[in-house]
């Protein structure tokens, strides 16, 4: 009796991670550590976050690249309130508020005009990022308060486990049910795969594109309030980078840049991947500049070998 496996994506995603961890617990001693390798996932939670609401932006066949830009914005905002004596937890609930009406702005101008989503985040990257420079010029605004700083930072009880990773892991299993295992997770594919169908159909195709562009608003304040609390400050040019690190994760996680496909367990597994790839790379003190070109070379082949893959699909189709 023959044992036939399917190789999925998410089983190559796997096979990778477990290659990161075999050759570099051989290149470095200290990569194979528990407690280091916890501790580390601190430091791509924030991205991983956003990346969740960006699968379903890029698998209906959009993208959004003012994140980043939104983060700094959200971060001034945060920053002008805690200078002039605000409590910092009603700094993050305006914060949370300003960065979701950032997404709820993109998906009303996308709607409104029609234009295509690279077009209008295109317009607000800037705009958002111009907004955080006004607010905080080049200063940046310190912040002491030690359960805030426990998101960021924070274990859970006295095991090496960050709070933040058990946040992620929540946010994660609820965004990969609503995906799978709802309706609305539906009309996302749906949309990607045929959005003038969708149309047609009854499916109300502007009311969910500003849902999803809220969404990510939404997930980029969260992401902001995690990786401030990390970084112990504000400052206007926090997350700069941030988006393309973000749409690297999902395109490498399978999602199909020109939507209509992919799966979350793929975004989990890119995350983890990029994450440990770039920590034993770190480990080996190989310059920053060397990994840039590794991480995007990664990128590019997982662009090609996934349009070739779909290619062969269409010819064994026809």
């Amino acid at each position: 009796m023959k044992l036939k496996i399917k190789i999925t994506w998410e089983i190559i995603l796997l096979i990778l991670i477990i290659l990161v961890f075999v050759i570099s617990s051989i290149l470095s001693p200290y990569f194979l550590d528990i407690v280091n390798l916890l501790d580390n996932t601190t430091n791509f939670m924030e991205k991983g976050l956003i990346s969740l609401a960006m699968a379903y932006i890029i698998i209906s066949g959009n993208i959004d690249i003012s994140v980043a830009s939104n983060m700094g914005m959200t971060s001034a905002f945060m920053g002008v309130l805690h200078r002039a004596g605000t409590n910092i937890w009603i700094c993050v609930l305006i914060g949370l508020l300003i960065a979701t009406l950032g997404g709820f702005l993109n998906g009303y101008l996308i709607v409104r005009f029609r234009l295509p989503a690279i077009a209008i985040t295109l317009g607000t990257y800037a705009l958002y990022r111009g907004i955080a420079y006004i607010l905080l010029q080049d200063t940046a605004v310190g912040i002491e308060s030690e359960s805030f700083m426990y998101l960021g930072q924070g274990y859970i009880g006295n095991t090496p486990i960050p709070f933040s990773l058990v946040v992620y892991i929540i946010f994660a299993f609820i965004f990969g049910f609503i995906l799978h295992k709802t309706t609305f997770g539906r009309y996302i594919y749906a949309i990607g795969n045929n959005e003038q169908a969708c149309k047609f159909s009854g499916i109300p195709v502007e009311k969910i594109k500003i849902i999803l562009f809220t969404l990510i608003g939404f997930m980029s304040g969260l992401g902001t309030i995690f990786l401030t609390s990390r970084l112990s400050s504000i400052r206007p040019d926090i997350g700069s980078g941030l988006e393309l690190e973000v749409i690297a994760t999902v395109v490498l996680g399978g999602v199909s840049i020109l939507g209509g496909s992919g799966n979350m367990i793929g975004v989990v597994l890119s995350l983890f991947l990029l994450g440990y790839l770039t920590y034993s790379l770190n480990l080996l003190n190989i310059p920053s500049q060397v990994i840039t070109i590794i991480l995007g070379l990664l990128l590019v082949s997982t662009i090609l070998i996934s349009n070739f893959i779909e290619q062969r699909r269409k010819l064994v189709k026809s």
